[in-house]
């Protein structure tokens, strides 16, 4: 069995998590607290960063776009990339955009200050760092927003990596309840629609210890 080594809150796992759960693939998770610098974890990946997929030949692999190209390339009966050129560089700068942007500007500034700091006890929230957090997701609900009206899924017709790495950006940001729906309907409709996919019932059910998700997390029809 391939294992997934991971950290419940973090979007880099969880868009793993959803592409090998959407191309239908088992896996065991193994959570793995990266602050905590583990040798056995080191030996497997000296960057000390989750994602990390152990396949089931052994075959070691990090970083969450590494790992989903080589998903799509190894595992070709559901494709999380359009066969078309053009929209596949789309669906690439998209997974840039959330993996990278999104990331920076939002998750960072939330999750880190809200829930990593208070498990690795690095210290108290940076509540500048919240604000930016709370004002800068408003640009990218419009953004999603923005794709949306014109597209059936962020990069065209079809659900895709796109899709994948801004639901799990944004469902770790829901953990908190920092999502401001009822702001952006088209952008809540668009993730409804995502959440409600079978490969997302995993995520739905993640619960920190002492840090329960509000009412409307797992809520499909929230």
């Amino acid at each position: 069995m391939r294992t997934l080594y991971h950290f419940w809150i973090s979007p880099a796992c969880r868009k793993v998590r959803l592409a090998l759960s959407e191309k239908g693939l088992e896996f065991d998770l193994k959570i793995e607290k990266p602050w905590e610098r583990r040798p056995g974890f080191l030996a497997i990946n000296p960057a000390g960063e989750v994602p990390v997929l152990v396949e089931e030949n052994e075959n070691i692999l990090a970083d969450s776009q590494a790992i989903c190209e080589y998903l799509e390339e190894n595992y070709k009966d559901v494709s999380l990339l359009p066969q078309d050129k053009i929209a596949r560089a789309e669906t690439r700068r998209l997974i840039g955009w959330f993996d990278r942007k999104f990331f920076v500007e939002v998750t960072d500034n939330l999750v880190e200050e809200k829930i990593m700091k208070r498990l690795t006890k690095s210290g108290t929230p940076n509540t500048a760092a919240i604000r930016a957090g709370h004002h800068n997701i408003h640009y990218h609900l419009e953004y999603i927003t923005y794709l949306v009206e014109r597209r059936s899924w962020l990069a065209g017709d079809d659900f895709s990596l796109a899709d994948i790495a801004a639901a799990a950006q944004l469902s770790s940001v829901d953990y908190l309840g920092d999502v401001p729906w009822e702001q952006h309907p088209a952008a809540k409709i668009w993730y409804a629609r995502a959440k409600s996919r079978p490969s997302f019932r995993a995520i739905l059910g993640d619960n920190l210890p002492g840090m329960p998700a509000p009412s409307h997390y797992a809520d499909l029809d929230f």
